[in-house]
Order: C-alpha cells, then structure tokens, then sequence
C-alpha cells in the first residue's frame, strides 16, 4: 500500500481524499496555494505545502511546483481530484517519470479517452454504441463533409475533439449553416483546445444524460458500478445527479454496463472512470469518458455502499479489485444538490465570508463540504462549496429527505442556489423522473421570461 500521498486538488474533493487516507492509514500532504492556507484538509493534512500564488496557473495547474511539493515531502503517489490536471496526460506523464505513482489511468489512456475522436473510435471497437457521426475527422472537402452530414441527417451537431464541459460544439439545422459552423468550432477549438480537430455526430433533441461508473485494476478485471442520471443540467454544468436513473431497468444496466466493463478490459484502463452516455428511446449513445473520480461519486457509494476513491487508491499501489461483479447490488436510491457560492436569480459567483454554517442531519444525510463558519470563500476558483446527499429506500423517500435537509441547510454571508434547488425538489417534472438535458435550461428562460 502507497504510504504517502501529495492531494494537488482543493476544496471538498481534497478532503474527501484526506479522508480515505486516513481510513488507509496513509499519510497526507496538502499542495495548496496562497489564498487556500485556511482550507480545512490543509489543517488536517500532516504536512503541507504552498505550491504558488492564488492563480490556478501558478498553482493547481503548474506542473513542476506540483511535482516538487512531491519530491521535498518524500511523497509516494500523487492524486489529482478532478479538475485542475486530473485529466492531463502530461502530468500523468511527468508524475510517472519522475518515479511517483499516479493515481488514475495511465497516460497514454487518458490521450486517448481526451481525444474524442480516438475515444469514439476505441467504444466503437470494444462494442460500445456511439452516436452516428462522421466516423472520424472532418476533412477539408466541402462536398464531402455536405455528404456526411445528409447521411447522418440535420440536425447534427459539429464537436471539437480535444474539448469537453459543453466546450467546442455547434448545433446545425440546415446544410446552408453547415460550412461555416465547421469553420467556426475548428477556429475556436484551435483556439481554446490548440487542437483545431472536429468531427460530426447526430444531435439527439430529447436526450437523458445517463453515466455508468467503473473501476478496473491492472490486471485486467473491471467492474460497473451500475448507472447516474445527471440531467438535470445548467449551461451543460450539472446540477442535481441521483442514482439509481429513474426508468433504467436492471436487464438495461447490466447490458450497458457489461459492455462499459469489457471496454475496460479491452483497452487495459486502469483506475475509476465514468462512461457518460446519451439516452434517448430506450438507447444509449457513448459521447465521452472521464479518466478520474467524479463529483458524483457519492450517489454510487450511497447505493453500492463501495468506497470508490478507496478502491481507487487500492488499484493505484497495484491490488487487484476488491469487488466482483457478483458483489454489486444496488439498493435504495441518493440524490445529490451541488451547492455554489452564486446569486440564483443570475448565478453570478459569491464570493465573500460565511459568517453562519450549520449543516442538515438525520437519516440518510450526507454533506460533502470544505466550508465551515468563518471561512470566507476565494474568487479565484469553482463557485462548488457543497454538496448535499440524501438517501432512502426509494426516490420518494430520498427526494423528502432531500427537501428537509435544504430546508435545514444555513450558509450566510454569501449568496447560494439553494433556492433553486428547493424549487427543482418541488417541480412535478422532476418527482415524475427522466426529464432531458435541456428540461432545466427551458424552465429557467420562461422563468425569466
């Protein structure tokens, strides 16, 4: 077992990790930046160490400070959380050439499941069903892409292949549209990504985003840990993920999920990741997967009651799975409310002091959070200060729990969404289940409207 781990992440993800360490007996040290010196796994690390100035490019995000917090704490593994580098293979790379272990896949994985292109190409190969797209780049002959885009048939959707979080892409109704949308995203993923590659794909109007959660060790043996609904979403951001998805039957998650498991194998992923499909009529269609630990993940732990960022410390020091696919069984069902530091009428950061804290209690309630009375939230990061967790036997039951805990939930001194998510727990839409992807996007335009 690793004996030492440097957490290069922040805020509620870089406690959740502290604290699967210390339930490993591993010891912690926190890389934190200037402005995070207060943050509560800084104080509760055994050691830390400032790696740069407030600025994400000169600290969460700059490599060699990173890495060197590594080298002067005699640290043995580095975890990323999400965000920041978790998913780039650079750093992967580096941390590996360095002589200290990575906790997520290998590098070479993670470039190929950050290029969509490949990783479309790589599902399609291990059996996984992909959107119909273009099968590949889109080139520079006109004709050709006009031909492509009548077979696969408008509206389509053009995506950047090095983007992600509802970056580089553009909806196209019409052929007149279609030249000068690739032209457009191919400029802008140049610009954003420094990869200027598109592809085309089918754009489905009434999707669900539905994921399924794997781990795999390194020696081949992978297992699903069944699905998320993640749906509800803002500006492609999301809101309100639950577990199990309403509607998906148990020969449906078997189904996707085996398929997820072998793809695993297939391609010798090692770690947790997360395969995010878009479900509509009774199918699903790969867009991408995540080569780290999700936001979510605590839904999956409340219902599978398996410890995933324990198991993926576990795979990374090179045990095998602790689990069988046997083992899993999903019981109950969790929702999860992300709470942000933002106005919920414009949803404008809030930044500021917190000068009142009390968390929900109960039954079935879990808060996963870094904030505590006193704690005055940066401007300089994502406005994500909580999440809220709630667990029951059935939806309705979770859903209830859910209610009374915002009810109970106290953040003052800045402003929070949590309003917005009172009013998404009483929407009859979302007690019925299965609303789309842009249910919450149309709800709020008419609200303002």
């Amino acid at each position: 077992m690793i004996d030492k781990i440097l957490i290069a992440n922040r805020g509620e993800i870089a406690l959740r990790i502290l604290r699967a360490c210390r339930e490993l007996d591993i010891k912690t040290v926190a890389a934190h930046s200037e402005a995070d010196r207060d943050l509560k796994h800084v104080r509760l690390a055994d050691e830390s160490v400032c790696i740069g100035p407030a600025s994400s490019v000169d600290s969460y995000l700059n490599i060699p400070a990173v890495i060197s917090a590594a080298e002067v704490t005699d640290a043995v593994a580095i975890h990323p959380g999400y965000g920041f580098l978790s998913e780039n293979a650079d750093f992967a790379e580096r941390v590996e050439e360095c002589g200290f272990i990575f906790i997520g896949p290998r590098p070479e994985t993670i470039r190929m499941m950050g290029d969509k292109v490949a990783a479309i190409k790589a599902m399609k190969e291990a059996g996984v069903p992909c959107v119909p797209g273009s099968d590949g780049p889109l080139g520079t002959d006109e004709k050709t892409n006009i031909e492509i885009a009548q077979r696969i048939g408008y509206p389509i959707i053009i995506k950047a292949a090095g983007g992600g979080g509802g970056r580089g892409m553009r909806v196209v109704h019409s052929e007149a549209a279609l030249l000068n949308a690739i032209a457009m995203t191919k400029a802008e993923a140049g610009a954003a990504f420094n990869n200027d590659v598109v592809y085309m794909e089918k754009y489905l109007d009434n999707p669900r985003h539905i994921e399924i959660q794997v781990l795999s060790d390194e020696h081949g043996k992978a297992v699903h840990l069944g699905e998320r609904d993640c749906s509800m979403q803002r500006r492609h951001q999301k809101v309100i993920e639950e577990a199990p998805a309403p509607g998906i039957t148990e020969e449906m998650r078997k189904r996707i999920g085996e398929r997820c498991a072998r793809a695993c194998e297939d391609i010798g992923y090692r770690g947790v990741g997360t395969f995010e499909f878009l479900y509509q009529d009774g199918e699903f269609y790969f867009i991408e997967m995540n080569t780290r630990v999700q936001v979510e993940h605590p839904v999956t732990e409340m219902v599978t009651g398996i410890d995933i960022v324990k198991e993926q410390i576990r795979i990374a020091s090179g045990e095998g799975l602790g689990v069988q696919q046997s083992d899993v069984i999903m019981r109950g069902h969790a929702i999860e409310c992300r709470i942000n530091a933002e106005d919920p009428n414009n949803f404008m950061p809030s930044p500021g002091t917190i000068t009142a804290y009390h968390t929900p209690g109960g039954p079935g309630i879990r808060v996963d959070s870094h904030i505590y009375d006193g704690y005055t939230v940066p401007p300089y990061y994502d406005s994500m200060i909580a999440k809220l967790i709630t667990y029951g036997d059935s939806r309705q039951a979770a859903m209830a729990r859910m209610r009374i805990a915002l009810s109970e939930l106290v953040i003052e001194g800045i402003k929070t969404n949590t309003a917005l998510h009172q009013e998404l727990l009483r929407d009859a839409a979302f007690a019925a289940g299965g609303t789309n992807i842009h249910y919450l996007e149309k709800k709020l335009a008419e609200k303002e409207a």
